[in-house]
């Protein structure tokens, strides 16, 4: 088997799909825009052959690079970069090479356009709220008039909270509507409630092989958007309720053979036509991994290797490595450079060494949403979560 990893290198802890890959016997080709000489030695170690790409924007440069492989060493069985980012062009690329274990071109756009989502959240009989695809001001003004302030708005081909803003009264409306942004965006009602995700690895019959969720802040918009520190965690079980809307997702979008991130929301605020608090509605799909390490954080939570699950997945379309029965809270807590903070660096590593499962300085891509300096625990109970998050962001 073939299989083409479009930058392996990002998150850097991918090289691990690439591991597992290489060990189900998978012949793994990396193509990416970073000098192989600067690829971590795992991942080197993981690639039959990797193609440099100075610019990945350039779709011929893309096209020639599979291409190559293709002239090299046959026919391409799968295609993947595990990121948001590339999706469409992996889509263009894979029916471009008539490469059928994954989504084509044609496809991908109700994957990625916010709007499309709804219709598939109808299908599957899970609430959402209420879209409006910005036309003109007057047309948006009669959706306002609709659902009532605030509104979110937001492109809808976007990737996660950036560009994201909420409009809480006529003053906040006029002023988006000064500069009116190039790109199509999206006007949502508003609903109060915290973030669950719904993370699975599905077969190519739409069927979940390993589920988990997590628990963001209510607004990771306002993370961005007030450089707030993120925290965030893994939670040891799935809830019943968001276990079968996220299986009613993977039916209704038609989630076959890949990682897959879901949003809901649980409403802590109950909303007409949506629900009552505790209740989940769909928020948006992201047809890849969650982001940042959040993998490794599934791993550390449930006592797996979700890596392995996905390779298995791949070349067996089944999972082989059985669930450990052994799951906890891993919580994710991120500070950043802009902030002052009552314990220091060596403090939080001293108090917590023993709880700690990842600690390091995030890329700077990705600092904006997932902070600069994180750390990240294992923790059996809901206390010991609320403690590790109240030491380690407490402010001066």
């Amino acid at each position: 088997m073939n299989f083409i990893f479009v930058s392996p290198n990002f998150p850097h802890t991918y090289w691990n799909f690439c591991d597992r890959l290489k060990k189900n016997g998978v012949n793994v080709l990396g193509i990416g825009d970073a000098p192989y000489y600067t690829l971590e030695p795992q991942l080197q170690e993981c690639l039959t052959e990797y193609y440099f790409v100075n610019d990945m924007e350039d779709y011929d440069k893309m096209y020639r690079a599979v291409a190559f492989f293709a002239f090299k060493y046959g026919k391409i069985d799968w295609l993947e970069s595990n990121n948001e980012y590339w999706l469409e062009q992996d889509a263009r690329l894979r029916s471009d090479f008539n490469i059928a274990t994954g989504i084509g071109a044609d496809g991908i756009a109700d994957w990625k356009h916010k709007f499309n989502m709804k219709k598939f959240y109808a299908a599957a009989k899970i609430p959402s709220a209420r879209c409006h695809k910005i036309s003109t001001k007057s047309e948006a003004k009669k959706f306002l008039e609709e659902v009532g302030f605030p509104v979110i708005v937001k492109p809808d081909n976007g990737v996660g909270a950036l560009d994201t803003w909420k409009i809480s009264c006529d003053e906040d409306f006029e002023k988006f509507f000064e500069n009116p942004p190039e790109v199509q965006y999206v006007m949502e009602e508003f609903i109060t409630g915290e973030i669950y995700s719904y993370d699975v690895i599905a077969d190519s019959k739409c069927e979940p092989l390993f589920e988990s969720s997590s628990v963001f802040p209510p607004s990771v918009m306002d993370v961005v958007n007030e450089k707030l520190d993120l925290s965030y965690f893994t939670i040891p079980e799935v809830p019943e309720q968001l276990r079968k809307f996220g299986r009613a997702a993977l039916k209704s979008f038609g989630v076959k053979s890949r990682f897959a991130h879901m949003e809901f929301f649980r409403l802590t605020k109950a909303k007409k036509g949506i629900g009552n608090v505790g209740d989940f509605a769909g928020l948006e799909v992201n047809m890849r991994p969650a982001g940042g390490y959040t993998p490794d954080m599934m791993d550390f939570a449930h006592s797996t290797d979700v890596y392995q699950i996905w390779a298995d997945m791949v070349v067996h379309d089944k999972r082989i490595l059985p669930d450990s029965g052994e799951h906890n809270f891993c919580v994710y807590a991120a500070r950043r450079d802009c902030h002052e903070y009552v314990h220091s660096h060596e403090e939080v590593v001293q108090k917590y060494g023993d709880s700690l499962v990842m600690c390091e300085r995030m890329p700077e891509g990705i600092s904006a949403t997932m902070g600069n300096q994180m750390y990240t625990i294992k923790a059996k109970t809901e206390l010991e979560k609320n403690a590790f998050l109240e030491f380690a962001l407490a402010k001066k």
